[in-house]
C-alpha cells in the first residue's frame, strides 16, 4: 500500500498542498487554496486532508519567509503559528517547516531533462556545488551541496546583497535608485517590482517623467515593441540576471550548474533566450574561462516547491535522493 506524506508550498497569495509518495517522491493530488479564504494555515491543511481520506503522519511545508525558530510569521501574509503546536494539533509524528527556496533547491536532484531548459555551458559535474536563484515578488537565492550521500541546502538572503553596476547605463540607474531608496540591493532590480524600478530609472536618468506601470505592463509593452523604455528595461533585466548568476557561480564554484526558478523569466522565454543573459553571465574579466563550461538551467517543472518539499522530507526519513 502506498504511503503518503503531506507537502506544501505556501506563498503570500496561495497555498499549494499535495501528497508525496514516500518511496518514489512522486507528487499527486495537488490543490491550490487562496490564503484570503482561510484564517490560519492549519485550517487549510485540515480541509485538504479531509478531502484526501489518507492516513498522513509526516509533513513538510515550504513557506516564503525566514525560518529560524519555533514561531513562524509570514512576511506577506497574516498567518503566524508555532511549529510545535501545529504538529501536535494535527497529530503528526514529523512536521518540517522550511524556507521556500530551500524547497526549490532540494528539487534539483529530482529534476529530469524534460524539467529544465539549458542556456549555455556544457555538462554539470556530479557532486559539485549548485546555485539556485529566482526572481518573483522578491529575489530568492540558495546553494546546494552534496555531502556523504546527502544533499544539503545552504539557505541565505543573497537577494539582498548590493546591486553591482558594471556599465555607464547601470551606474546611472544605481544613482537614480539610490536617491529614491537609499540602499539598492540586487532584489531592487531583479524582481517584479525591480523590473518597474529599472523602467522608472531609465526614464528618469534621461530627465523624463515615467508612467506608473505594473510589472506585467512593462513586460507586455517590451514584447510588443510598443515602448522603447520598457524594452530597454527588460533587456537590462536579462543582462543583470546573467551578471548575478555569474556572481553566484564564482562564489561557490558551482560546476554542478546554476538553476533559475521563479515566475518571471518563463513569461518572456524567447526574449530571454535572445538576450545578453549568457554573455553577461560569463563577463567576469580574467575569470571568463572559469564560467564558460558552467551550465545554466531554467526550471520548467510546474511545482518545484512541492517536489523539493517532498525530497527534503524523504531525505530526513532516510531515503537517498
Amino acid at each position: 500500500m502506498t504511503k503518503y506524506a503531506l507537502v506544501g508550498d505556501v506563498g503570500g497569495t496561495n497555498a499549494r498542498l499535495a501528497l508525496c509518495d514516500v518511496d518514489t517522491g512522486e507528487i499527486s493530488h495537488i490543490h491550490t487554496y487562496s490564503g484570503d479564504d482561510y484564517e490560519t494555515l492549519e485550517r487549510v491543511i485540515r480541509h485538504f486532508l479531509t478531502g484526501q481520506k489518507q492516513e498522513v503522519s509526516e509533513a513538510c511545508i515550504a513557506i516564503a519567509c525566514p525560518i529560524t525558530e519555533d514561531w513562524v510569521e509570514m512576511t506577506n501574509h497574516t498567518w503566524a503559528f508555532s511549529i510545535k503546536a501545529m504538529k501536535e494539533s494535527l497529530a503528526l509524528s514529523k512536521l518540517e517547516i522550511i524556507n521556500d527556496f530551500t524547497a526549490v533547491s532540494m528539487a534539483i536532484p529530482m529534476l529530469t531533462a524534460k524539467d529544465v531548459i539549458q542556456f549555455g555551458g556544457t555538462e554539470p559535474i556530479a557532486d559539485r556545488p549548485i546555485a539556485i536563484y529566482g526572481a518573483g515578488t522578491g529575489l530568492g537565492v540558495s546553494h546546494l551541496i552534496h555531502v556523504d550521500k546527502r544533499w544539503l541546502s545552504l539557505a541565505g538572503e543573497g537577494g539582498h546583497v548590493d546591486f553591482a553596476p558594471n556599465s555607464a547605463e547601470e551606474d546611472a540607474i544605481l544613482s537614480v535608485l539610490r536617491e529614491e531608496l537609499g540602499h539598492v540591493s540586487a532584489e531592487r532590480v531583479l524582481s517584479g517590482p525591480g523590473l518597474v524600478n529599472l523602467y522608472r530609472a531609465i526614464v528618469k536618468a534621461d530627465q523624463r517623467l515615467p508612467e506608473n506601470l505594473k510589472p506585467k505592463q512593462v513586460t507586455e509593452r517590451a514584447l510588443e515593441d510598443a515602448c522603447t523604455d520598457c524594452r530597454r528595461a527588460l533587456s537590462l533585466f536579462c543582462v543583470l540576471m546573467g551578471r548575478f548568476g555569474g556572481n553566484l557561480a564564482l562564489n561557490l564554484g558551482t560546476f554542478g550548474g546554476v538553476y533559475i526558478a521563479g515566475g518571471i523569466v518563463p513569461r518572456f522565454l524567447d526574449f530571454f533566450r535572445a538576450s545578453g543573459f549568457r554573455a553577461a553571465f560569463e563577463d567576469k574579466g580574467r575569470f571568463k574561462s572559469y564560467l564558460t563550461d558552467i551550465p545554466v538551467y531554467l526550471i520548467s517543472h510546474e511545482q518545484p516547491g512541492l517536489l523539493g518539499a517532498g525530497a527534503y522530507l524523504r531525505q530526513t526519513m532516510g531515503h537517498e535522493l
